[in-house]
């Protein structure tokens, strides 16, 4: 018998659970939310987003503790620790894991601030100086809020640390669980925007060009390679056991992939929470803008296109509905009002009479002015009902077409459509919608926390209990 815990810090939550490596059975699952933005009201109006780094290491520790005792005595079976979490942003710690900078999450848009008096924003300015073939070997275009982009800001604003190492969330945590210095993987280094995905090292030429110290840069080293082990004084702090191995973290898009996906070969995964992405596996490098092409945990990679246009959108259009009873019929909704939004829907027909609405709310990857829209606006359509269902279609031709992307790239099909996330799972509305886009039943992996699984699954892999990720993907089940 043995266990292995999964930790993802998200964005919104952080879950801790322990999972059986002989049933796949989710044991003793936590979650805290993650509370910790210190974004002042003006910085927020800039589009910033900063947390207190220290606050969401307490906030994970506390949620292990908790995991662990409702495991009880079978906390001596546990055989290594996986860790997963947020992609993109960064903080800059010391020698002794002390934060020197606030960490700068991924929704931060400061990568958009005009640079000096060239016209261009930061991002501009990145990619012009990293080169015309830097998002070849990067697998992607850097864009605000990832490692690189910041790194440049802060260098270029004078408040880059002279001593330091940048790191990922999910890499400080690990850090301090080890007493160690933060490491990372090439899932995590891949959102940087200034990492070699098919050599899997920092792109030192990008690097180089930004102006940065590569000394600033953590040590990379694969999944399931052991970071260190539990320290007395994480042990005191989490409950964990002394000299437990940690392996080092992998990135959150990656880790729903292996917590989700059992048949990699012939499966497209499409992932709704805030924001969307639709992803399948390929052994080769395969570079397709805009796809992404990130690295895959201990080998091949996937082709991703990540979409903003998810529950976000859905959610602005619920606060909308909710602004208009709160300020125009003097009825506030005490609760949220999303079920009455999908039982509404279901009164449309599909197409909801031809009224097409584009969720680009905050734009796209690619182009980040792109704005939401509703179109072919009648008499009969305008209505709170045709609204919804439009917008829940918009989300899900956004996905299709994405896949459609990934067909080409991939120069292969699908033949199983798997979903993830809340957006999806408590939606199953956007669920039939969608698996009627991609004309392939939708079908959900029996455990809802994808992302702390697919930790979990790898730290069993590290831990020598499963020989490879596909032998551990075997205890995944579908519902």
């Amino acid at each position: 018998m043995a266990l292995t815990l999964g930790i993802d810090i998200g964005t919104t939550t952080i879950t801790c659970l322990a999972l059986d490596a002989t049933s796949g059975a989710s044991l003793a699952t936590e979650t805290v939310a993650n509370d910790a933005e210190i974004t002042s009201p003006s910085d927020r109006n800039l589009g910033r987003s900063e947390w207190d780094a220290l606050s969401i290491v307490d906030r994970a520790c506390q949620c292990v503790k908790a995991a662990l005792e409702r495991l009880g005595d079978r906390k001596a079976e546990l055989a290594g620790i996986g860790i997963t979490g947020q992609q993109h942003g960064v903080a800059i710690v010391d020698d002794q894991n002390q934060p020197l900078t606030p960490f700068v999450g991924w929704q931060d848009r400061r990568g958009e601030d005009a640079f000096e008096d060239t016209g261009r924003t930061y991002v501009e300015h990145a990619v012009s100086l990293a080169g015309a073939d830097a998002s070849r070997r990067a697998g992607c275009r850097l864009a605000s809020g990832w490692l690189g982009t910041t790194l440049l800001w802060m260098q270029s604003n004078g408040v880059l640390p002279a001593t330091g190492r940048a790191c990922f969330i999910p890499d400080l945590f690990a850090a301090t669980l080890t007493g160690g210095p933060p490491v990372t993987d090439p899932t995590l280094a891949a959102s940087s925007g200034i990492f070699d995905v098919a050599v899997r090292w920092w792109d030192e030429t990008i690097v180089e060009a930004l102006g940065l110290p590569i000394s600033v840069l953590p040590e990379v080293r694969e999944a399931g390679h052991a970071v260190g082990t539990v320290s007395e004084s994480a042990a005191s702090r989490t409950g964990l056991p002394i000299g437990l191995p940690v392996f080092v973290p992998i990135g959150d898009n990656q880790a729903s992939f292996v917590g989700s996906v059992a048949e990699r070969e012939n499966s497209v995964l499409v992932n709704v929470g805030t924001g969307a992405q639709v992803a399948a596996y390929t052994d080769r490098y395969v570079y397709s803008p805009p796809l992404e092409t990130r690295p895959f945990p201990m080998g091949g990679n996937l082709l991703v296109h990540a979409g903003l246009c998810g529950g976000r959108s859905y959610a602005l259009l619920e606060r909308f509905f909710r602004a208009v009873g709160d300020q125009v019929l003097r009825v506030a909704a005490e609760e949220p009002v999303y079920e009455l939004m999908n039982q509404l829907v279901a009164s449309v027909p599909s197409g909801a009479q031809g009224l097409r609405c584009k969720p680009l709310f905050t734009g796209t990857r690619e182009n980040p002015t792109l704005r939401a829209s509703w179109t072919g606006v009648s008499p009969e359509n305008f209505t709170p009902a045709h609204m919804t269902r439009a917008l829940l279609e918009g989300i899900a031709d956004e996905l299709a077409s994405s896949h459609g992307l990934i067909r080409h790239a991939a120069k292969k099909g699908s033949t199983r459509l798997i979903g993830a996330g809340n957006g999806l799972r408590q939606n199953p509305v956007l669920a039939a919608i969608v698996a009627d886009k991609f004309i392939m039943p939708l079908v959900f992996p029996r455990h809802h926390e994808e992302a702390a699984i697919g930790a979990a699954l790898v730290a069993m892999v590290g831990a020598g209990i499963h020989p490879d990720i596909t032998a551990a993907g075997s205890l995944l089940e579908i519902s």
